[in-house]
């Protein structure tokens, strides 16, 4: 999925999965097909200049984004705002 074709809501989503520390890059490409280059594309269109650049200083080279960095085995994060896009329960 390009990021042409996302929707207003699934752009949302995609920002605010960036914004989150503990959500690498590649549970956004399992979501909505878009890699790490992409993704900062998005963010760099949708944002406004300066929150892109706090949000860029604050991902770089970092290991909870980047899963072959991690040292977190089961890297998966459950938001408590994905019931509401995904129908899952939320985990308590």
């Amino acid at each position: 999925m390009k990021s042409s074709v996302l929707s207003p809501v699934n752009t949302d989503r995609v920002i605010e999965m960036a914004w989150e520390d503990r959500t690498p890059f590649d549970a956004i490409k399992a979501q909505f097909g878009l890699g790490e280059q992409q993704v900062i594309e998005l963010m760099r269109r949708e944002l406004k200049s300066t929150s892109f650049r706090r949000w860029r200083a604050r991902v770089q080279g970092r290991a909870t984004k980047h899963t072959h960095l991690s040292a977190v085995a089961d890297a998966r994060f459950h938001s408590t705002r994905q019931r509401a896009i995904s129908f899952n329960k939320v985990r308590t």
